[in-house]
Formats: C-alpha cells, sequence, structure tokens
C-alpha cells in the first residue's frame, strides 16, 4: 500500500465529514427551524460531495471512506489485510478530524460529545437497510457499469437520506466522528454501538450473498 493511497482515504473521510457536519450546520442556521430543509440541504450536499470525492480519489485509492466497504473489499480479495487495517485507520482518523475542522470553520467548540438520541428498533432495522443497500449499490454498480459508481453511491446516500429513519449513516467511521459533535448531524455516544453493531449485520448479510453479486467472468473479461 502506497502512501498516496493512505492519504487519499484519510484526506476523503476527512472531506466528507466536513460535507455532512458543516452541511448540516448551514441548513439548519439558514432554515430556521424547518428540519425538512435543513435535511434537503444536508443529502444534496452529502451526495453531490461523494461524487466528486469518489470520482476524484477513485483512482488512487478505491475511494472507499468507510471500513465496511475496505472490509468488504478485502474479503473479495482485492486488498490485504495490512491495507485493511491501514484504510480503517485513516478512515476513522479522517472522520474525526473533519468534524473538528468544521467546528473550527463555524467558530464553534472544537471538541464536542454529540447529544442527539437515535436508539430504538426502527434505528437499527434503518441501519442494516441503509448499510445493505449501500453495499449492493456498490457490487452490483461494479458488475453492471463501474464508471458509473460515484454518481451510483452518491444517489443512494441521498436519497437513503430519506428514506431511513437514522438518515443513513452506514458507516462506523462517520457513525464515531458524529458523536463527537452536538450539531444537527449528531448522534449521543450510548448510541454508537448500536448503529455500528447493525451495520455489521448488514455487511456479513451481503457477504454471505455476495456470491450472486459478484461481476461474471463475462462481464469482466
Amino acid at each position: 500500500m502506497s502512501r498516496q493511497e493512505w492519504l487519499a482515504e484519510f484526506a476523503g473521510t476527512a472531506t466528507l465529514l466536513m460535507i455532512v457536519v458543516g452541511s448540516g450546520i448551514m441548513g439548519e442556521q439558514l432554515a430556521h427551524g424547518n428540519a425538512a430543509i435543513a435535511l434537503l440541504a444536508n443529502s444534496l450536499a452529502t451526495g453531490a460531495g461523494l461524487y466528486v470525492l469518489i470520482t476524484l480519489l477513485g483512482p488512487i485509492s478505491g475511494a472507499h471512506f468507510n471500513p465496511l466497504v475496505s472490509l468488504m473489499m478485502w474479503w473479495r480479495g482485492e486488498s490485504s489485510s495490512v491495507q485493511l487495517f491501514a484504510y480503517i485507520a485513516a478512515q476513522i482518523t479522517g472522520a474525526i478530524i473533519g468534524v473538528w475542522l468544521v467546528h473550527v470553520m463555524f467558530d464553534l467548540p472544537m471538541l464536542q460529545v454529540g447529544i442527539k438520541p437515535r436508539a430504538g428498533a426502527g434505528q437499527w432495522l434503518s441501519e442494516i437497510i441503509a448499510t445493505t443497500g449501500l453495499l449492493v449499490t456498490i457490487l452490483l454498480g461494479l458488475r453492471a457499469r463501474a464508471d458509473a459508481i460515484p454518481a451510483l453511491v452518491g444517489s443512494y446516500i441521498m436519497a437513503a437520506y430519506w428514506f431511513t429513519a437514522s438518515t443513513s449513516f452506514a458507516n462506523p467511521a462517520v457513525t464515531i466522528a458524529r458523536a463527537l459533535t452536538t450539531t444537527f448531524a449528531g448522534i449521543r455516544p450510548a448510541d454508537v454501538p448500536g448503529f455500528i453493531a447493525a451495520q455489521l449485520v448488514a455487511t456479513a448479510l451481503v457477504l454471505m450473498a455476495a456470491r450472486w453479486l459478484r461481476p461474471s467472468v463475462a462481464n469482466t473479461a
């Protein structure tokens, strides 16, 4: 694994969290209490940001920005164990720093602890569905049209903000980092384990079914 790959995962995940948390802050400030408008701004910014980040950094690192995506690629034999753990470290570190940078940009205390409750069966089921959808989108996208992955992932996440009760975290690094902000995108630290457990359940389900989603020899030739 090259230094460029590690830096791409670090910088990409940091930027993703700046987009997610920063657009949440800006949306909430400009919406004047209208949560629907704030969420719309948040989802549009996140979807557009993902498209840009995956397009630009995909050729360098694969643009995972998500420990679950890295785990799935490792399971598929597309990366080594060393690369898997290095990517996860880059993603979690980048996500946390991204949140801190947003706080500084908006003149907020840099160090915060999330206060927004996100717990219960509905939230956990939402994370299972959101994460399953994300991973399946990537797998089927690789099979059908790999060059469309940036648009597919950005569009899916933008939609999943709206059709899941949890607003689709679908990413352990994002979940951990969002526990470090009291803003619109935050989550209580106590609720993080439930979210990550749900995300891991979804990943296990997708990996068990992955033999039907693998690209065929004809499609990869």
